[in-house]
């Protein structure tokens, strides 16, 4: 009989798992504004980074939005689909993390193309600016994830489709999350490897810079593919 490998808890899953309680317990109701991220630190007596890393699985779950400039906040919800923990939400095998780097592909090359044709100035600029991070981001390895992330989410937003905004947020933090200690053995950590992925993710700023969607597509789709060989030779 064949077993998964039991994994540690980590304190971001210790911390959704709390919030998930509260929801689904009734505590915190849909619309309610939950605690800035420095009061919920505070409370748990953890870090900012792990409280935002709860909050983002949370919002890959669907249960909670992040409005800019306002806070988090619950989300309606299925009470029928509400997972007993983070973590069991998070563990994916080989064959789910290949479907869901499809979905990525499918949903990505969309979100490129259509941010080169719509972009604004100020869109441009966020975009440029999470490149900007994950240059600066060589050495440090969380800052180049989330820099990374933060790439990805700015072209989502240029595509001016709130659908597609909502699928990303699912998307990219499933896959965050599913895979995160696969990307620790070298993908942010390693300097090569992260000068490879800013040269990919420059190409694909270029092309919206300069509006031409088909290049937009294209270099989306050279980065994804090239990701999806690096992790899956690691897994």
């Amino acid at each position: 009989m064949m077993y998964k490998q039991v994994k540690r808890r980590k304190i971001y899953e210790e911390i959704a798992d709390q919030l998930l309680d509260k929801i689904k317990s009734g505590n915190l109701s849909p619309g309610d504004k939950l605690d800035s991220v420095q009061s919920l630190a505070e409370g748990f007596n953890v870090g900012r980074s792990a409280v935002r890393e709860a909050l983002s699985a949370l919002r890959a779950m669907g249960l909670v939005e992040m409005r800019q400039g306002e806070g988090t906040f619950v989300k309606h919800y299925d009470r029928s689909t509400l997972i007993q923990s983070i973590s069991t939400g998070i563990l994916m095998n080989r064959e789910e993390i290949i479907e869901l780097l499809e979905v990525r592909k499918i949903l990505e090359t969309g979100c490129a193309a259509s941010a080169a044709e719509k972009r604004t100035e100020k869109e441009l600029f966020e975009i440029s600016k999470a490149l900007s991070d994950m240059q600066k981001a060589v050495s440090h390895q969380q800052l180049g994830e989330q820099a990374d992330l933060q790439f990805h989410m700015a072209i989502t937003a240029a595509s001016h489709n709130r659908l597609l905004g909502d699928l990303m947020n699912q998307v990219s933090q499933l896959m965050v999350d599913s895979i995160r200690e696969t990307r620790k053995l070298s993908l942010y950590s390693d300097a090569a490897i992260l000068e490879k992925l800013y040269t990919e993710h420059n190409e694909i700023f270029l092309a919206i810079k300069h509006k031409d969607s088909v290049k937009a597509q294209q270099a989306m789709l050279h980065h994804l593919n090239e990701v999806e060989i690096f992790l899956l030779k690691h897994m």
